[in-house]
């Protein structure tokens, strides 16, 4: 059994992630309404790999932002503190001092004083120039606008807004880094929620942002580069994410010296996003007609893409099985086995360059005195291999149509 210390000590450590707490405030009332509350989905670029906290129960660390222009909140409370006299000579955590070392050099420390600075929300508008605005049917809050602007460094308040905003990434990007300011090959989309005030005039609340670097392509081209975007947990699940892309697609499209748009170390969720939104312009293509899907992926199909709304020929080709699949009748088994032949035949090029590759070592090895012999996996293995990348990949696809069937 464990003895009382042992005890003691594990009800003193927290998860970090459980510990913080987000809100965005928009009013002063909203400082006590935990119905606000947003949680991490990870602490460890501040807290260490554990995600752990020792020496405090019931703690809570309150890292609070005005809605509009950030404003920033820091503080803590808890009902008990490790006293390294009976704890072993261990003491508690530092706890805030680690929060504040990764935000922005003004922090309030003091609810109050943080209160009267939300007052600064009330005159505050985007930096920048507002180049898309859509609105959203919300079920419980009706119709909501929104508004994206696209700004850079000289905007007039813009670096200290996009020092606050940029801080939500150690939350909710793994290995997030923050990115040169001083480079002006950065481009910066912010969206933002226009509502009304209790007082009748408008004002603005924060939902997420993204970032686009600006690459040379040769000759005389450039390749804009999407590296980070985030929408944050309030505004998740309404369809603003794909809005947000949409607004760079719409900066970029129309400029002939635009090549492409790539993404950089895509992550799970925000290629699944990105497919949507390359699915609902491509389908509006007429090389991408049903007549056209069903004959194959063809060049057509990536100039088309390309020229019309700047895709690369790689994810014009996954655009093209997300549409194929959707018009493909799984209850027939000679169309669903040509749909998944096809897809097979692509995910096995990769594979089929390795086994060139394999066989030359084979030869080298063997004309090696004493040379090792090296067996690669058999065409059994490959084959559940190549199955079980195929059925993952179709579980993405149909979470992608599902979205396009209710959008549509």
């Amino acid at each position: 059994m464990e003895d009382a210390i042992t005890t003691r000590f594990k009800n003193l450590i927290i998860s970090s992630n459980d510990a913080l707490e987000f809100k965005l405030i928009r009013k002063p009332d909203d400082v006590d309404d935990d119905k606000l509350i947003f949680k991490p989905e990870m602490s460890h670029q501040v807290f260490g790999d554990s995600e752990n906290i020792f020496g405090y129960r019931d703690l809570r660390i309150k890292l609070y932002y005005s809605a509009g222009c950030l404003e920033t909140y820091l503080g803590m409370t808890y009902t008990e503190k490790a006293d390294k006299s009976i704890c072993e000579g261990v003491e508690a955590d530092e706890v805030l001092p680690k929060v504040r070392e990764k935000l922005a050099s003004e922090v309030h420390s003091s609810i109050d004083s943080f209160l009267v600075a939300l007052k600064n929300d009330e005159s505050w508008a985007p930096p920048g120039t507002l180049i898309y605005s859509f609105s959203v049917n919300d079920k419980e809050k009706g119709q909501r606008h929104f508004e994206v602007y696209k700004a850079d460094m000289s905007c007039k308040g813009f670096k200290e807004y996009h020092e606050r905003l940029q801080t939500f990434l150690l939350w909710y990007i793994d290995a997030a880094s923050f990115i040169d300011i001083d480079d002006d090959q950065w481009h910066y989309f912010n969206m933002f929620e226009k509502y009304t005030s209790t007082v009748g005039s408008y004002q603005y609340a924060t939902v997420g942002f993204a970032t686009v670097y600006q690459y040379y392509a040769y000759p005389r081209h450039a390749r804009p580069r999407i590296a980070q975007v985030l929408v944050l947990p309030p505004f998740q699940g309404h369809g603003v994410g794909a809005q947000l892309l949409s607004a760079i697609y719409r900066e970029y499209v129309g400029r002939s010296e635009v090549k492409d748009i790539t993404v950089e170390d895509p992550s799970v969720d925000f290629q699944r996003l990105r497919d949507f939104v390359d699915a609902k312009n491509c389908q509006t293509l007429e090389s991408f007609s049903n007549k056209n899907l069903i004959q194959g992926f063809n060049k057509n199909m990536a100039i088309e893409a390309s020229a019309k709304f700047k895709i690369n020929k790689k994810q014009a080709r996954r655009v093209y099985e997300i549409l194929r699949l959707r018009i493909t009748d799984v209850s027939n088994e000679q169309q669903y086995q040509t749909y998944r032949l096809d897809v097979k035949r692509r995910l096995n090029v990769p594979y089929q360059r390795e086994q060139k590759n394999f066989k030359k070592l084979q030869r080298v090895l063997k004309s090696v005195e004493g040379g090792a012999i090296i067996d690669g996996p058999s065409a059994d293995q490959r084959m559940q291999i190549l199955d079980k990348q195929y059925r993952l990949l179709e579980e993405e696809y149909k979470r992608v149509i599902d979205r396009m069937e209710v959008s549509d």
